[in-house]
């Protein structure tokens, strides 16, 4: 974290502290920054929180206040800080001081903090802060965040989620860990800040929390849900046990068994659906027990309206629950063996829907995830045989056929072995096991009394329907009793309960085409749900704006109690109570039982919210009309077995399938059991009375296609869900009366930003309480008192676009910020980079080219003082760079000759240069021809180039390996001329002339390893033919010039250097003038600013002789000439005479006589020219005819600058001219120009002088007296300071 002091004059000067990791500044460390501006930023340290890495800080200690910004949020709940008395502390404080004189706040809010990583919204996060509340905008809003991969978004407090079909990677350890300790608004929409929401008000304010899932899928089809209630379930119960500590192997296992429900229930309970892989289809409430500390002692399930139709039936491209394909696929060889299991395919109640491979859903992996969660969950090896042995009874069961009787009216077993291994697996009799499926035992009654007991043969319908009531009694006791082992599993046993967290998942709101029993039931749960939502909802809501003293107006909403009633109520009788009232009157025949309570529901004909029809009735639900289906609804509200069965499985010999069937068959008790609508009935109540007790947290899911298509929005369907769903509703009663609503300390700690009185930038500066700087900030915004309220601990703001307004004027304060802190670090980067040229540039004059410096002391070593030198040679800038043609370079010229030449890729370059060969002509004399000289480390080239029909050709006339040469024979002169003493007897020796021999030699030489032999001396022996010597003279030829010549085999060269010449120390090089940082807004030219330069010394101050008035040499020149044209004037002299003195300029025009008295003043005289004048701070000496030498202390005239640190000057006496380095020159000011008669201002003449005293007025100014001009001139000299010194003082920031 970096903190920026901003200079005094930004708007709101002060600190501001920053975030390096944001993403509108380069990279760069503290220490960067610190050397980039090293007057404006220090490193905090202890006193800055640490950051949880999106821009937030979080306090060092308890006792610190949260320097947390909110996003662009909802309403603010208990958990508004994370300290539980902190809101109340705050409140008090606020309600006693009544206004600005009650106690500072100041302390409360810490310095803003940028927030660098906030993701960028789309749409809005909560539906309360859309502008126009209609199912149609929810929809817009919805769909605007699925498509960019929000699919969570609030209304208040509760959370809607839109299914994405797909992993996004939102349920991550790292996310998790982002959303510990954090209020359920710091951070954007999910299910995880819910579930830390509730954990923490668990924990702090010691209440019960419970979570709600709902959604309602209206569709025409199956009724499964797919809106991911399931899986929000799931996340909720990972996100508690990772937050909650561990402090015992007991709490870890408790958290181990509570993760383990999950794959252990969704086998036994879940499916795959037309629209859904994993559709839950059951009903549960767990609910998680907690200790005093927070810990996790153990965990408790209700389990509601288990769909075990499905186990007989699905329809087409359904499946039957997962245990059942887990268990076919992947059972162990054991298990294959004792029950005679086979593949999913072999039996009917899986393979009837032809869906038996599910894409994503590996069936025996999970199965291997089931059997670790029943080890998880405590279940012993003998268990888990007793619940497969169930399992595959029950398979096995749906594969019995019936055949119409050969004796009777009825049917009969069409395969008996499938019967007998049936009961083998139920440990019963076979042949009671074909009796119980063929045969019904009907007994009459009269008066009470029993009466006659017959058998009724059941037809091929009813013995199937009785055989399907046996497979689904079976797996919903068996279901029933892994949630009862699972809770034994769980039970608290290591210490008190302190609170709980409830998850409930179950059925949303169900409308189909057909309609019946279940969907009743299911449609019911939902109503009490929606009930408790209301009131929880508008309770809260209403509580709320009293507490605050708010006034508002109450919304109208449909109350769904009356629904509730006209279902369950007894009195008058509701739909359960006829329906029951039927079951009880017509119990033995179905068909009659239904008519009967056809004429019971006449009764509710009268109630508004409901009408009876032509075997269906209609009921007005909240989220529309539902047509119910009479037929089969009193049979299914029976919900019991036919006594033959229970007969049947009371005679089993396994002790498990009578832990299943617990109930004994009483034949005296004529008490009736209680239905199904009972059961449900007393378990929603039940439900309400727990959720009541707690303080709910609500989640609705939405599906946004029916393809389960990861980038697929349906809108007419999600719309339907949307109005069904009761969001518009819901929206309308959070904005009842405001739609944003904050602490006064949070309001603060968010907006203190954007007034001028509450802020120096990014410090919190107000003295007063919370509240009055809430009033100050919002008073300076401009907000309307209409668009607030201001309660007794909150700020209440009206519509979404007033919070908008706040929000949009607080991130151009960050842009701002941003800006200036972009503006100063472009500058330092120019700094920096400006320093490291420098600092290159500098080591290069050090130490750059040393190795080739070194190479070429060598080659004078192997000269040894034997040959004269070349001036070139000898220059203290040279170098041996050795491949001078680039002939080692991967491209360019030097490549292709490399490449024509012959040269192998593994040869590597030392040395290249162009030179001339010796060539013998026939019959005239020899003649020097150019060539290419290349030397690898295997060998020597000599390149001939030629054209050839137009065309270039190039290719190698020498190619002499180096251990082939066994000498270089050379001159005791200054020439270029050597030979290569190969001594080959079918070549001639090359007789070379190269103006870089002496590098190639000892190029050469090392090559070699130091075994070349070098001979010097006044003659050059070679081989001119193979065996035949001949010699080369060399004679000293002043006419020569700067080259050698070579005719008739005598080389003509000039005089050299001595032989013992040595290289000239390296010559400095040409000063570079310091390129000043003149660009940007902090790092101005002229240094720092309200810094004014001193004043220049005088010249006898600086210790500088005046140069005389006239120059010498020059002859005097008549009055009215030297009026047009002024002698020149040295101009070091002149200026600094006149700043210092205020005297004017002396002319040749001040030794005549003074005129007499004129009626008008007199034109001035023309003045010398102003020209640029230097003084040369060192000697210099001029290497060069184009350098001027210059001595120290002298003046001359700039006649031009180059930005390469060289000026053009002229001495100031004679037209001699040339080059000086601005390091050694130090330009003067220029003299204030004299003011011009008839400009400005006009002044009055200056009175006559006497004759014979006309020097006397230049010594009286020059004592102090000064003269009018005089006095002008420093004024505008001053005044000119001054204006720089403003100008320096400015500052853009």
């Amino acid at each position: 974290m970096v903190k920026v002091n901003t200079p005094p004059d930004t708007d709101r000067g002060g600190s501001i502290t920053y975030d390096k990791s944001t993403k509108l500044l380069p990279k760069a460390s503290s220490r960067e920054l610190q050397l980039a501006f090293p007057s404006l930023i220090t490193t905090t340290t202890s006193t800055c929180a640490p950051s949880t890495g999106n821009g937030t800080q979080l306090p060092n200690s308890a006792d610190s206040t949260k320097r947390l910004l909110l996003p662009i949020s909802q309403g603010v709940t208990k958990r508004a800080g994370r300290k539980k008395n902190a809101e109340a502390d705050f409140a008090t404080a606020g309600a006693s001081s009544g206004g600005a004189g009650g106690k500072s706040s100041k302390k409360n809010v810490g310095k803003a903090v940028f927030e660098a990583k906030k993701k960028t919204d789309v749409g809005v996060s909560d539906l309360t802060l859309i502008s126009k509340i209609t199912d149609e905008e929810i929809n817009q809003n919805l769909m605007k965040r699925f498509q960019a991969k929000s699919i969570y978004t609030y209304i208040g407090h509760v959370l809607i989620s839109v299914n994405p079909f797909r992993d996004l990677g939102i349920y991550t350890d790292e996310v998790l860990a982002s959303y510990r300790g954090k209020n359920r608004l710091e951070s954007p929409p999910h299910v995880f800040a819910v579930a830390e929401s509730a954990y923490y008000n668990m924990n702090g304010y010691k209440e019960n929390q419970c979570e709600v899932y709902s959604q309602r899928e209206l569709t025409n089809g199956s009724g499964e849900s797919g809106a991911g209630k399931t899986e929000a379930a799931k996340r909720i119960m990972q996100y508690i046990a990772a937050a909650s500590t561990t402090s015992s192997d007991t709490i870890q296992r408790i958290k181990d068994m509570v993760l383990a429900t999950n794959p252990l229930l969704e086998a036994f309970g879940c499916a795959k659906t037309l629209r859904n892989n994993n559709s839950s289809r059951h009903g549960k409430y767990l609910e998680i027990q907690f200790n005093a500390q927070g810990e996790p002692i153990g965990a408790n399930i209700t389990n509601y309206l288990l769909e075990k139709n499905r186990v007989v039936g699905q329809i087409k491209e359904e499946r039957n629950f997962h245990i059942f394909y887990q268990f076919t696929k992947a059972a162990s060889a054991e298990h294959r063996q004792s029950f005679g299991l086979q593949t999913p395919d072999t039996y009917l109640y899986t393979s009837k829907a032809g869906c038996l491979e599910v894409p994503g859903i590996d069936d025996v992996a999970e199965f291997a995830d089931t059997l670790n969660a029943m080890n998880v969950i405590g279940l012993s090896k003998d268990e888990q045989d007793q619940i497969f042995r169930m399992i595959a009874a029950i398979l096995w069961l749906g594969n019995v056929r019936f055949k119409p009787s050969e004796t009777s009216d009825g049917s009969e077993i069409a395969d008996t072995s499938v019967t007998d291994f049936v009961s083998y697996l139920l440990q019963v009799d076979a042949a009671a096991v074909k009796r119980a499926l063929t045969i019904r035992i009907m007994e009459t009654s009269h008066g009470g009394r029993r009466g006659s007991i017959y058998e009724v043969p059941l037809n091929i319908a009813q013995a199937t329907s009785v055989r399907d009531a046996l497979a689904k009694g079976i797996y919903n006791n068996l279901f029933e009793w892994i949630v009862d082992r699972v809770n034994k599993a769980m039970q608290n046993s290591a210490g008190s309960i302190s609170n709980t967290i409830g998850i409930l998942d179950i059925y949303g709101f169900e409308i189909f085409d057909t309609n019946s029993f279940e969907q009743l039931c299911i449609n019911y749960v939902n109503e009490k749900l929606q009930q408790i939502f209301i009131q929880l909802t508008l309770k809260t809501e209403q509580e709320e704006y009293e507490k605050e003293q708010i006034t508002w107006t109450p919304i109208q909403y449909f109350d769904n109690k009356v629904v509730c009633e006209l279902i369950e109520e007894k009195r008058p009788p509701g739909v359960f109570a006829a329906l029951n009232d039927a079951c009880a009157t017509a119990h033995a025949d179905p068909t009659a039982a239904d008519g009967t309570f056809v004429q019971r529901l006449n009764m509710l004909s009268s109630h508004k919210h409901f009408e009876n029809r032509s075997g269906q009735f209609v009921i007005k639900h909240y989220a529309g009309d539902v047509n119910y289906s009479i037929t089969g609804m009193t049979d299914k509200n029976k919900d019991q077995l036919l006594r033959d069965i229970l007969e049947l499985v009371e005679a089993s010999q396994n002790p498990f399938v009578h832990t299943l069937f617990p109930d004994k068959i009483d034949r005296d008790n004529k008490r009736r059991p209680p239905t199904a609508s009972d059961k449900i009935k007393q378990s929603a109540n039940d439900l309400v009375t727990t959720l009541m007790k707690a303080q709910p947290s609500y989640i609705r899911t939405i599906k946004p296609n029916q393809n389960k298509s990861p980038t697929e929005y349906n809108e007419p369907a999600v719309l339907h869900q949307i109005k069904y769903l009761g969001l518009k509703e819901n929206v309308r009663i959070r904005r009842a009366g405001f739609a944003y609503r904050q602490s006064f300390e949070k309001f603060v700690e968010r907006f203190f930003l954007i007034s001028g009185r509450t802020s120096y930038a990014g410090e919190y500066v107000w003295e007063g309480d919370a509240r009055s700087a809430a009033q100050a900030i919002l008073k300076d915004t401009g907000l309307p008192t209409t668009e607030y309220q201001m309660g007794v601990t909150k700020v209440f703001i009206k519509t979404p676009e007033s919070l908008f307004g706040l929000e949009a004027m607080r991130d151009k304060f960050w842009h701002n910020m941003a800006t200036r802190i972009q503006r100063a670090w472009r500058n330092y980067l120019r700094y920096r980079a400006e320093c490291a040229t420098r600092i290159q540039r500098a080591w290069r004059k050090k130490r750059g080219g040393l190795e080739y410096l070194q190479l070429r002391d060598e080659g004078h070593k192997i000269l040894a003082g034997r040959k004269e030198r070349r001036r070139m040679s000898i220059l203290g800038s040279r170098r041996f760079l050795g491949d001078y043609l680039g002939a080692g370079f991967s491209g360019g010229p030097g490549a292709m000759l490399r490449k024509n030449a012959g040269i192998s890729s593994s040869e590597d370059v030392v040395f290249s240069a162009r030179g001339e060969v010796l060539v013998s002509k026939l019959g005239r004399s020899s003649k020097p021809s150019p060539r290419v000289i290349i030397l690898t480390n295997k060998a020597l080239y000599i390149i001939m180039q030629a054209l050839v029909n137009g065309q270039l050709q190039i290719s190698a006339e020498h190619n002499i390996p180096v251990g082939a040469i066994k000498y270089v024979g050379m001159t005791n002169l200054r020439d270029d001329w050597f030979s290569l003493g190969v001594g080959s007897p079918q070549a001639p020796d090359p007789l070379v002339s190269c103006v870089l021999k002496t590098e190639l030699v000892t190029q050469l030489k090392r090559v070699l390893r130091g075994s070349l032999d070098v001979k010097i001396g006044p003659t050059i022996e070679y081989s001119k033919k193979p065996g035949k010597i001949a010699v080369i003279k060399s004679m000293k030829d002043p006419s020569t010039g700067l080259f050698d010549t070579y005719k008739s085999s005598t080389i003509h060269v000039s005089q050299g250097e001595p032989a013992n010449s040595v290289s000239r120390p390296t010559p400095k090089g040409k000063p570079v003038a310091a390129k000043p940082i003149t660009k940007g807004k902090l790092l101005k030219k002229g240094g720092p600013s309200k810094v004014i330069p001193k004043a220049r010394p005088l010249p006898q101050e600086a210790g500088i002789r005046p140069l005389p008035r006239n120059i010498p040499g020059l002859a005097p020149m008549p009055a009215a000439s030297a009026a047009a044209t002024p002698a020149p004037v040295p101009r070091k002299t002149v200026p600094v005479a006149v700043a210092a003195s205020h005297a004017r300029t002396p002319s040749s025009s001040a030794s005549r006589p003074p005129p007499p008295p004129p009626s008008a003043p007199p034109m001035a005289p023309a003045e010398a020219p102003q020209v640029p004048t230097c003084k040369a701070l060192y000697d210099f000496s001029g290497s060069s005819e184009k350098e001027l030498s210059v001595s120290l202390n002298e003046v001359v005239e700039i006649i031009r600058k180059e930005e390469n640190g060289w000026w053009l000057v002229k001495k100031l006496d004679s037209e001699l001219q040339g080059w000086a380095p601005t390091s050694y020159l130090q330009e003067l000011p220029m003299a204030p120009k004299r003011p011009i008669n008839g400009m400005g201002k006009k002044k009055p003449p200056a009175p006559p002088k006497r004759p014979g005293v006309q020097g006397a007025a230049e010594p009286a100014a020059a004592a102090g007296g000064g003269s009018f001009a005089g006095g002008l001139a420093e004024a505008l000299k001053q005044r000119q300071a001054a204006l720089n010194a403003k100008d320096d003082d400015d500052d853009d920031w």
